[in-house]
């Protein structure tokens, strides 16, 4: 009973929260309110993980960062940061250097289709999760 107990302490320290067995509704609460930072020289702002309501979300299709034809958009697959071949975007799937997901001012998390890196989650994963969630 006491190992049971203990792997599942050290399961929950070593597993990133969002690969632990949960609700979607845990994993998006948890990353409610969460800002997306780019890891470029200027740490620009990627847009907030909030409702598709919010006109700061990467879910407000209106917005700058939930636009698919937006600059700013992580969405827009022709600009700096939805480009596949960019390394400051989330979905180059090689970079070591992807967009933060900052929350109380610390970073918890990527937002990346990198598996290599510690606490990745990819924008479409996200976006399956938490778009209708929030």
């Amino acid at each position: 009973m006491m190992a049971s107990r203990i792997l599942t302490f050290i399961f929950l320290i070593v597993t990133p929260f969002w690969l632990r067995p949960a609700h979607a509704q845990d994993a998006c609460g948890i990353l409610s309110s969460a800002v997306i930072v780019a890891q470029d020289s200027d740490n620009t702002v990627l847009g907030k993980i909030t409702n598709s309501f919010d006109s700061d979300s990467i879910f407000y299709e209106f917005g700058t960062y939930g636009n698919e034809f937006s600059s700013d958009s992580i969405w827009n697959e022709f600009s700096t940061f939805g480009n596949k071949f960019n390394s400051d975007s989330p979905f180059n799937e090689f970079s070591s250097c992807p967009p933060m997901i900052i929350k109380g001012g610390n970073v918890i998390g990527y937002l990346s289709t990198n598996r290599k890196i510690r606490g990745p989650i990819s924008p479409n994963l996200l976006k399956a999760l938490c778009k209708d969630e929030l």
